[in-house]
């Protein structure tokens, strides 16, 4: 069985996300602690999801010194290429639009 091709036009932004983008509270549920841990979650999530689809079989979840988190695993990782219709880097559209990929 062949793996489809796992490139920055997997990526899929969605649109019409801006009124979250203004209100992230919306979105993540709090801009104080609470939306930071949310935003670690979707991190952490995003690795399991790699590991449920087969693609990695190690995720590794570190708190560092002052705080940080580290989220690390063996799987695709994220596209750095040019989005084709974004115009930007996959990198950007997945840090900064709501999006989906395959």
């Amino acid at each position: 069985m062949k793996i489809k091709d796992y490139s920055a036009d997997s990526i899929q932004a969605l649109e019409g996300m801006e009124h979250v983008r203004m209100r992230p509270s919306m979105y993540i549920g709090d801009v104080g602690s609470r939306g930071l841990h949310h935003l670690v979650y979707e991190v952490v999530d995003n690795s399991i999801d790699e590991a449920l689809a087969g693609h990695c079989d190690r995720v590794d979840i570190s708190i560092l010194e002052g705080n940080g988190i580290r989220v690390m695993d063996n799987g695709r990782g994220i596209p750095v290429g040019i989005h084709q219709k974004e115009g930007v880097s996959a990198l950007q559209v997945v840090m900064t639009k709501d999006r989906c990929w395959g």
